[in-house]
């Protein structure tokens, strides 16, 4: 555990998949073309509150929901990647955009098209509903499962590793 301990105290920023890490998986098809999602309210809260304390954080998704980029830019996202075919890519941008070495980045991911990714990041992190090979190679596999808080769960630890949980800003929204 101290090892994955002194691996969370490195991050110094947060990069997610959207689909089956803030959502459950499912959608639900809108007459007007566009899928609805529903995200956990904690996830939300966390990712704002991280925002605020300077951790950068990357969405990188292959979807492009007009949606999905308006509640990550309500929650203060900078760097939202939509369309990313090839996510590393993104990654790579958000990496060098920020200064940052590949073990300062945690990614949380859940199925096949975040693997390669996962594979860079200093610490590759899932879901507990993730897929089994995404599962394999994680670091850490939260007990919570997508769209469930597993996004709270992960950045909640490093911020309290790092002291920053309960801080300023911590009671506004």
């Amino acid at each position: 555990m101290s090892n994955l301990k002194e691996k969370f105290s490195k991050i110094k920023a947060f990069a997610f998949d959207v689909d089956g890490v803030f959502t459950n998986g499912n959608v639900l098809l809108h007459p007007g073309g566009e899928f609805v999602r529903m995200m956990n309210i904690k996830d939300g809260y966390a990712v704002q509150y991280a925002v605020k304390a300077g951790y950068p954080i990357a969405i990188i998704t292959g979807g492009n929901s007009k949606m999905v980029k308006k509640r990550f830019s309500y929650l203060g996202v900078k760097d939202i990647y939509m369309r990313s075919g090839i996510k590393t890519d993104a990654f790579m941008d958000f990496k060098n955009r920020y200064r940052l070495n590949f073990e300062n980045i945690l990614f949380m991911g859940d199925d096949i098209p975040d693997y390669e990714v996962m594979k860079q990041a200093g610490l590759p992190v899932c879901p507990a509903d993730a897929a089994e090979e995404i599962r394999e190679i994680s670091v850490y596999i939260s007990h919570l499962r997508g769209g469930e808080g597993c996004v709270r769960d992960i950045i909640e630890q490093v911020l309290r590793l790092h002291g920053k949980w309960m801080k300023d800003g911590a009671f506004l929204w």
